[in-house]
C-alpha cells in the first residue's frame, strides 16, 4: 500500500519560513556587537550553543543508522524526521569557522607561551591549531558523507525499494557507526575536554554522545507532536510510536546518567589531584547550585515523570519533558563549558542568548527546508505499512 506525503500542511505553515531569517538577523546583529566588545565571552558563549544545536544533527545521524542497522519497524514512520536533523550537518560545518577563529580566547594550549608547561608540551603534538583544524574537518567530512549517502539512498527508495538500496543502507551505516563513535569521542575531547587541557576522562566521549542522541529524540517528539497538530501524520504515528519513542527517550537519558555518574564515581574513588580539578571548579561559588541543578533536573526528575507508561504515551507529558530535557541539555553544557572563563560561579550573559539565537536560526532553517522538500514518510519502505498498524510493547 502506498501512502500520500501529508503535503497540504505546508500550505498552513508556510509562514514559518520567515521565522529563521528573521531569528538570524537578530542573533546576528547581537552576537556581533559581544564579539566586537567582548570577543572571550562571546566565542565561549558560541562554542556552548554550537554544542547544544550539533547535538540533534549527530543524534539524528546515530538515530538513522540505529534505525538500519536493526531493521526497526516501528522508526519507519518517523525516519524523515531523524535524517532531516542530520542534513543540518554540512551547515553545522560552515558554523565551525567562528571557533577556529576564536581559538585563542578559547583554548589555553593554542598559546605558544601555555605549551612551556611539562604536561602541555607532552599533549603538544595533538593539541595544536594546525592538528585541531585538521582533526575538525576530518569529523565533518565523515559525519557530512554519512548523512548525504543515507538520506540519498532513502530518497531512491520513495521510487520502488530494491535489495541494492537496502544492502547500500546497511553498508553505509554498519562502517558508519564504528566512524561515528570514534570521531564524536575525539570531537568531545577537542572541543569540550581540551578546554582544560590538563584534566582528562576516557568517558567523555560516549558522555556527550549520549546527551547528543537523547537531545536528538527530544526534537523528533517536539516536531512529530507540532506536525500533528498541523493535521500531518495523524495516522501514520499513532500513541504505539509516541510510547516507543518516550521508551528509547527515557533510555537514553538513564544511559546519559550513567556515563556521568560512572565519570563522577571513578575520579572521587581514585581522588587524583589532576582528574579531580574538574570537579572542583564546578564546586564553587554558584556553580555548586548549577551541579545539583543537573543531577536533579537531567535526571531524577525526567526519571520519574517518564517512569511510567501513560506518561510515555501522552500528548502532553512527552513533549513537555522534552522540552525540559532539551534546556537541562543546554545547562550540562554551560557547566562542561563555563567555568574555566566564569571561575567564580555560574554568569549568564545575553551573549549566551544570542548565540543560541543566531546559531538556532540556521538550524532549524536547514531542517525545515530538508524536511519540507520530501514526503514527510518513506513511501517507498517495504515496512512503511507494518510500521504505521505497529503495536508497541
Amino acid at each position: 500500500m502506498r501512502y500520500n506525503a501529508n503535503t497540504y500542511w505546508l500550505e498552513d505553515t508556510a509562514r514559518l519560513k520567515r521565522v529563521p531569517l528573521m531569528l538570524f538577523i537578530i542573533g546576528l546583529a547581537g552576537s556581533g556587537s559581544f564579539a566586537a566588545t567582548h570577543p572571550e565571552q562571546f566565542f565561549h558563549s558560541y562554542l556552548t550553543a554550537y554544542l547544544f544545536w550539533i547535538g540533534p544533527a549527530l543524534g539524528g545521524l546515530f538515530f538513522t543508522m540505529i534505525h538500519h542497522l536493526t531493521g526497526s519497524v516501528w522508526s519507519v514512520t518517523v525516519r524523515r524526521i531523524a535524517e532531516s536533523l542530520a542534513s543540518t550537518i554540512p551547515i553545522m560545518a560552515l558554523l565551525f569557522v567562528p571557533i577556529l577563529l576564536g581559538m585563542h580566547d578559547l583554548f589555553e594550549w593554542s598559546h605558544p607561551e601555555a605549551v612551556a608547561d611539562p604536561i602541555l608540551l607532552g599533549k603538544s603534538p595533538f593539541l595544536n591549531p594546525t592538528f585541531f583544524t585538521i582533526r575538525a574537518v576530518i569529523y565533518f567530512a565523515v559525519w557530512s558523507f554519512l548523512a548525504w549517502r543515507l538520506w540519498t539512498l532513502s530518497d531512491r527508495q520513495d521510487g520502488g525499494a530494491t535489495p541494492e538500496i537496502r544492502s547500500g543502507l546497511l553498508k553505509v551505516s554498519a562502517l558508519g557507526m564504528i566512524l561515528f563513535a570514534l570521531t564524536i569521542s575525539f570531537a568531545a575531547f577537542d572541543w569540550m575536554m581540551s578546554l582544560q587541557p590538563h584534566w582528562y576522562s576516557t568517558i567523555y566521549g560516549v558522555y556527550f554522545a549520549m546527551g547528543s542522541v537523547m537531545s536528538a529524540i527530544a526534537v523528533m517528539i517536539l516536531v512529530t507532536a507540532r506536525l500533528q497538530k498541523w493535521g500531518a501524520l495523524t495516522e501514520e504515528i499513532t500513541a504505539e510510536h509516541r510510547h516507543d519513542l518516550g521508551k528509547i527517550f527515557f533510555t537514553f537519558i538513564i544511559l546519559w546518567a550513567y556515563m556521568a555518574f560512572s565519570q563522577y564515581f571513578l575520579i572521587w574513588y581514585a581522588n587524583l589531584p589532576e582528574e579531580t580539578v574538574f570537579y572542583h571548579a564546578r564546586w564553587i561559588g554558584s556553580w555548586k547550585a548549577v551541579s545539583l541543578l543537573i543531577v536533579f533536573g537531567h535526571f531524577v526528575i525526567p526519571f520519574f515523570a517518564l517512569i511510567s507508561r501513560p506518561a510515555k504515551r501522552s500528548l502532553v507529558v512527552l513533549p513537555i519533558i522534552a522540552v525540559w530535557m532539551l534546556v537541562m541539555h543546554w545547562v550540562d553544557l554551560y557547566w562542561n563549558v563555563m567555568p574555566g572563563f566564569h571561575k567564580e560561579g555560574a554568569h549568564i550573559s545575553p551573549s549566551d542568548i544570542t548565540a543560541m539565537v543566531l546559531i538556532g536560526s540556521l538550524f532549524l532553517g536547514r531542517f525545515w527546508t530538508h524536511l519540507s522538500s520530501r514526503p514527510l514518510i518513506p513511501v517507498g519502505d517495504p515496512k512503511l505499512s507494518d510500521s504505521i498498524h505497529h503495536v508497541s510493547h
